[in-house]
């Protein structure tokens, strides 16, 4: 297991590297909306950045981008254009986002000169965070909660420009087989699958992996021969079927209160669980502000149909001490996921936009080797603490 963090720009980077070198590719690249009015933030990388990153890819090697809702399309279209077979879409689903809105009706009382009465205060909005937002307000700070002094402000009170953000697509690809088949090109390279068991949803208990495989039997083509008992055509083998966890499918969620609000109740009674309530279209599991866990015995929540990934508070220092400055770091758990979804035993992972080293980390956690290339000699500075944390963790100092 080796690892790199290599300071400068990824497209000259790539350029030195030998084709077919790499075995996967996961990134969190900019998505063009000059976030904090980052200058990395310009734009999405063209189609050249995927070229090459077509190039340092074995055959059959998967690529997972993170894109931004209003400008994955030219993300995606970008990948496609460069010679990537799109395969599918991921969705991450997460409650953290800050709304960052224009207040039409203070804006109209700006442009007029016209001041505004102060009539209460209110916590800001921010999430569970405390990362100053884009406009460089802790999130937890108290906000004053003006009245409109125009006529054409009153008109316009509570009108603003944005939803809060509350999901990123990952853009799947996949480099064109070399070989005819899946089956040839993995024999040959190691690359073209994903790794459907080692990255299936835990059950979240005994009830529920009852109830999953039985409504499923008939559906999963997991470790198990084909099953066709819905068919009526082999019933031998639905005794076969007995799968480690659910099929991993293309949405994530973080498993937070807010988001696993949203989630419907399905199935059928499943054991020991908390009384469901319904509000207003919503279901609530279990007391508010309740996250579920496997140790909640079962559930049936369709949350648990998903990835739960769950970030920790201290992925934001180094061995406690040191901050990571970085704007847009993601959840360890997340990147070790999605690292091990589409990368081979002993593979090598490489991120282009490395940051603050999340990917890296990630995949020297999980037993494979790692390249990130970053422009920011800041940032690469503290993805290498990270990256060497992880390797050599010190007790006492800090979690991971």
């Amino acid at each position: 297991m080796t690892w790199q963090v290599i300071q400068g720009d990824c497209l000259t980077v790539m350029a030195g590297m030998d084709a077919g070198s790499v075995d996967s590719i996961v990134s969190d690249p900019p998505y063009g909306i000059n976030f904090m009015s980052k200058k990395w933030d310009h734009g999405v990388p063209g189609v050249p950045f995927w070229v090459e990153a077509l190039r340092v890819l074995k055959p059959g090697g998967y690529l997972l981008a993170f894109g931004g809702s209003r400008t994955y399309h030219r993300l995606a279209c970008a990948v496609e254009d460069a010679g990537f077979e799109i395969r599918d879409q991921i969705m991450w689903v997460y409650s953290s986002g800050f709304p960052k809105s224009l207040d039409i009706g203070k804006a109209i009382d700006k442009a007029a000169g016209a001041e505004r009465e102060v009539v209460g205060t209110r916590k800001s909005e921010g999430g569970r965070t405390s990362q100053p937002n884009t406009e460089g307000i802790d999130p937890k700070a108290s906000i004053d909660i003006t009245a409109p002094a125009t006529d054409a402000a009153k008109q316009w009170d509570g009108w603003g420009s944005n939803l809060k953000p509350a999901h990123e697509p990952i853009v799947m690809a996949r480099k064109p087989l070399s070989e005819k088949t899946v089956a040839a090109n993995v024999l040959k390279w190691g690359t073209g699958g994903i790794n459907i068991d080692g990255c299936r949803v835990p059950f979240a208990g005994s009830g529920d992996e009852s109830e999953s495989k039985d409504k499923n039997r008939h559906g999963d083509f997991g470790s198990a021969p084909p099953v066709r008992v819905a068919f009526g055509e082999d019933n031998r083998a639905g005794e076969n079927y007995d799968p480690p966890g659910r099929f991993p499918a293309n949405l994530i969620h973080d498993g937070s209160p807010e988001v696993l609000a949203g989630f419907p109740e399905t199935g059928q009674p499943c054991g020991s669980i908390k009384k469901t309530t319904h509000r207003g279209g919503m279901f609530h599991i279990g007391t508010p502000g309740h996250i579920f866990t496997e140790q909640d015995g079962d559930n049936r929540s369709a949350s648990r149909f998903f990835y739960s990934a769950k970030s920790s508070k201290s992925e934001r220092t180094h061995k406690g001490q040191v901050e990571n400055k970085h704007p847009t770091v993601k959840p360890l758990a997340l990147m070790r996921y999605l690292v091990r979804l589409i990368t081979p035993p002993g593979g090598r992972v490489l991120d282009p936009f490395a940051g603050s080293g999340s990917t890296v980390v990630a995949a020297v956690q999980e037993g494979f080797s790692g390249i990130g290339i970053e422009l920011n000699p800041e940032y690469c500075e503290i993805a290498r603490r990270r990256i060497d944390d992880a390797i050599n963790p010190k007790a006492g100092e800090g979690e991971k």
